[in-house]
């Protein structure tokens, strides 16, 4: 049986409507993953969803939502841009259907999207308009064991009870926590947003997000990602 849900965020960013609306709708890989619309009502929507969308509302700097259909299955953002001054009061809704094990989808839903449009905040202020480079790795299936995330910030040498604007260092890369609950971490450097989903609290694998805003060998970091991972979780 299906059943709806619905997730959300509201609250005021430190940039332009036009920086805000930029950031969701052109640059999403700098603070979420790549994703790409085009730009007018009807045009397709690509990367957010397996099955692919449809924009429902192209106002630049004022109103923006896609929606995907299939079947039973729905999934639907609405974003509303005000201006207030030099900053944005952004108002997102996502609505959609959870086809199995709803209590568990919806809870990590809520957590993702808190720790998302953190990053946002996160991006706008410090990295908006650089070129980025965005990276997902999954660690083993062994990381979804219930003592994964604490294993994998001994492994950064991150303190278990790390809070907001603790210096850490993450394989070399120093940086300032900028997000700290127990399932999800944030780290910035001067030069990226490391991003740790502790989604082994809904019993799967840990992800590792990277959103580099220099130059880097891909090919080379991720190998370099997946060998510590596999070494972590051995």
């Amino acid at each position: 049986m299906t059943k709806e849900f619905e997730v959300g965020f509201e609250g005021t960013l430190a940039a332009t409507p036009e920086a805000c609306w930029r950031a969701i709708t052109v640059d999403a890989g700098g603070w979420s993953w790549p994703i790409s619309y085009e730009p007018r009502v009807g045009g397709k929507e690509t990367g957010l969803t397996f099955h692919g969308g449809v924009v429902t509302a192209w106002e630049p700097g004022a109103h923006f939502a896609t929606r995907c259909e299939e079947g039973d299955w729905f999934n639907q953002l609405d974003y509303t841009f005000e201006r207030r001054g030099d900053t944005t009061h952004l108002k997102f809704t996502h609505r959609g259907v959870f086809l199995e094990d709803w209590d568990t989808n919806y809870d990590a839903c809520r957590q993702h999207t808190a720790f998302y449009y953190h990053s946002l905040g996160e991006y706008l202020i410090h990295f908006a308009g650089r070129a980025v480079t965005y990276a997902m790795t999954e660690a083993p299936e062994s990381s979804a064991s219930a003592d994964g995330f604490t294993k994998l910030k001994e492994a950064l040498g991150v303190p278990v009870n790390a809070q907001f604007g603790d210096r850490v260092t993450v394989r070399g890369a120093e940086g300032v926590v900028d997000y700290a609950t127990p399932n999800f971490l944030g780290v910035r450097t001067a030069d990226a947003l490391y991003r740790f989903y502790g989604r082994n609290a809904f019993g799967w694998p840990i992800g590792i997000g990277r959103h580099h805003f220099a130059e880097i060998d891909a090919e080379a970091e991720e190998r370099g990602w997946r060998t510590w991972l596999a070494e972590v979780f051995a």
